[in-house]
């Protein structure tokens, strides 16, 4: 290390300076990154949901065996959609069960809905 003088101040700061800008730069180009992966993220959430099928207006709810018929939905209803043993009606389905005594759900109380007074 002969001839070699030891860094000025200056010096060691300019370096110090180009250390940051490099760590800041690669800090931003990773944040640019996640950013992009966020917003692609969100734009397939989007086509998601505007590909996704509107929901039925009515469901009806079916037996462990899908023999019997257990009650009719709103096609909202959070709890047909916790019994998963539902399957999408029309209006005059619903109607018609309603009319053999299938039990409307008390939750979304379709027969209100239907206009099917007791």
């Amino acid at each position: 290390m002969s001839g070699e003088r030891p860094a000025s101040r200056l010096e060691a700061l300019r370096f110090a300076r180009r250390v940051v800008a490099q760590q800041a730069a690669a800090a931003l180009a990773q944040l640019d990154g996640w950013i992009k992966a966020e917003e692609k993220r969100e734009a397939e959430q989007r086509r998601g949901r505007e590909m996704r099928p509107a929901p039925p207006d009515w469901l009806i709810q079916y037996g462990l065996n899908r023999g019997n018929v257990d009650a009719v939905h709103a096609g909202d209803c959070w709890a047909a959609a916790k019994s998963g043993r539902c399957r999408p009606a029309t209006r005059e389905q619903a109607l018609d069960a309603l009319r053999r005594q299938v039990p409307p759900c008390v939750h979304c109380q379709p027969d209100s809905a239907l206009g099917v007074l007791d």
